[in-house]
């Protein structure tokens, strides 16, 4: 069975061309991103985690963490973090998985549990270790997006996302579509309009079933 939302992700220990890891610890109490990619020293992965080095500053003012996974070893990360770092002009501070063995991608049920990796592979062999899975500081995934190889992510989507999540899980509302931090959110249907008012204030009832009020702060 498929990792689902609310579930609690997959503990496990890992090499990364900064060390070894172990994932709950190294989420600790913040928010975490897995972006997957399936093989190093491809074009359109390239050009993804060069923006999200260039995202640096945001992932932080977030309280995220970010981590790669990529099916080859060390070293070749170590070799293409400076092609991500020259492409993108932004250092890549992140850690990125060395999952040759192919532990995280089958954990996270992106590859079947008989996958494994021939003589000469090539990215078509791992191309559905291509996703976006984002954790809540609960070690519980919230997210998940999942893209073929030839469509780039967008990664002002992902931060949407993110803050569309952030701002659900901590004030009990949810967000509408296209929602952007500073515009108005929505007050779930199990809230009464009495506790509604108390909590919120002033709303807009559009429909019985849908009201609107001011994002919290």
């Amino acid at each position: 069975m498929g990792l689902r939302i609310n579930d609690t992700v997959p503990n496990f220990t890992a090499e990364t061309d900064q060390g070894t890891i172990t994932f709950h610890d190294w989420i600790g109490d913040s928010w975490a991103i897995l972006f997957s990619h399936p093989k190093d020293f491809t074009p359109v992965c390239t050009t993804e985690f060069s923006a999200v080095a260039q995202l640096a500053d945001e992932w932080a003012a977030r309280n995220t963490k970010v981590m790669g996974v990529s099916v080859d070893g060390v070293e070749d990360h170590r070799k293409w973090k400076a092609d991500i770092e020259a492409y993108g002009n932004a250092p890549a501070g992140f850690p990125i998985i060395a999952d040759d063995g192919l532990a995280v991608s089958k954990a996270f049920d992106m590859l079947p549990a008989e996958a494994y990796m021939p003589d000469g592979r090539t990215p078509a062999d791992s191309a559905t270790v291509r996703s976006v899975f984002i954790i809540g500081p609960d070690k519980q995934l919230k997210l998940s997006m999942t893209y073929p190889m030839t469509v780039g992510r967008n990664f002002a989507e992902i931060l949407r996302a993110l803050d569309g999540l952030q701002m659900s899980t901590g004030n009990g509302v949810a967000t509408p579509a296209n929602w952007v931090p500073g515009e108005d959110v929505i007050i779930p249907p199990a809230v009464s309009n009495e506790d509604a008012a108390a909590k919120f204030g002033e709303f807009e009832t559009v429909f019985p079933y849908l009201r609107k009020t001011k994002a919290p702060a």
